[in-house]
């Protein structure tokens, strides 16, 4: 699949590490280090725009690297980048851990995976099929 993308930044576009990767890097596109506090969050800038054909979305996620040596995430996760939007990508990184973390131009906060979805018609009715399930949820599939 070909995207047309509009890199502002610095740095490479964003790439896949291994063949089979699901998701591509994205970098920080800073003019200076930001430092993040602990329990901070902030919106980094990637100087990345994209134009995403019909029914495809690019879903924004953390680096699992990140988020275990560092405790840093990023928040509405994953974040959605719709089809038509042709702004500025930028992420919403947060600091879960108890110390400052510095985040450096060109590093790498996140991962970007693009994928298919459908556009939902909602077809009202009075009650559901049943199922073996039924209602449960929240712990409780799958106890006797």
């Amino acid at each position: 699949m070909k995207v047309k993308i509009v890199n502002h930044s610095k740095h490479p576009l964003p790439s896949y590490s291994t063949l089979l990767s699901a998701g591509m890097d994205i970098r920080a596109n800073l003019e200076s280090p930001v430092t993040l506090a602990s329990g901070a969050r902030t919106l980094v800038p990637t100087g990345l725009y994209i134009a995403l054909p019909q029914g495809y979305e690019a879903q924004i996620r953390p680096r699992s690297g990140l988020a275990l040596k560092k405790g840093i995430t990023l928040l509405n996760t994953p974040g959605t980048i719709d089809a038509d939007y042709r702004g500025e990508i930028g992420i919403i990184v947060a600091n879960l851990s108890q110390e400052d973390f510095v985040i450096n131009d060109g590093e790498r906060i996140a991962q970007m995976v693009i994928a298919r979805y459908e556009t939902v018609e909602w077809e009202a009715c009075n009650e559901l099929d049943d199922t073996e399930r039924g209602a449960g949820g929240f712990g409780h599939t799958g106890k006797n």
